[in-house]
């Protein structure tokens, strides 16, 4: 693929997702600030590693898991310490608003493994396929459908006991 068209592609597909990009990084991390960190240094690296890229179909999993490593390192990183923004902290106090999100999944899905977590998030919040997930996070298809299917029910379980 030529440098020049393969550059247009990786900054094109960049700026189309930056949302995806900041939402998947916020999943992790659950601060504005850092999330947006994380996505620049995800850029970053990207740009600099664009060559590593094989054909233009495989651009969308290369970056995906570039912004997961990168939230996994920033939370190795930073595992002490535990931040919660304005944003985030005005959605859980509780006289603010009578908006309630669904807390009760929010948590649920905050208290699963890393591995189990970015499962989750990958598939039902940035709506990819099992086999995107798959060369995001290095592993078997098959690992990754038992494990989803092991976290969903590991889910639905949580709900059911906070429901009763």
């Amino acid at each position: 693929m030529k440098k020049n068209k393969l550059d247009d592609q990786v900054i094109s597909f960049i700026l189309e997702n930056k949302n995806s990009f900041y939402r998947l990084a916020f999943s992790y991390v659950k601060n504005t600030e850092d999330a947006l960190d994380i996505v620049q240094d995800s850029i970053e690296k990207a740009l600099l590693n664009k060559h590593s890229i094989k054909d233009k179909q495989s651009i969308k999993s290369w970056f995906y898991k570039i912004v997961v490593h990168s939230s996994l390192d920033h939370l190795r990183k930073n595992k002490k310490l535990s931040f919660i923004d304005n944003d985030t902290f005005d959605t859980f106090y509780p006289a603010r608003n009578d908006n309630y999100p669904d807390i009760d999944l929010e948590r649920s899905i905050d208290e699963l493994p890393v591995n189990l977590k970015s499962i989750i998030v990958l598939r039902y919040f940035e709506d990819l396929k099992i086999k995107e997930i798959a060369d995001i996070l290095e592993e078997n298809k098959s690992t990754i459908k038992t494990r989803l299917y092991k976290t969903l029910k590991l889910l639905r379980l949580k709900m059911d006991d906070v429901q009763e």
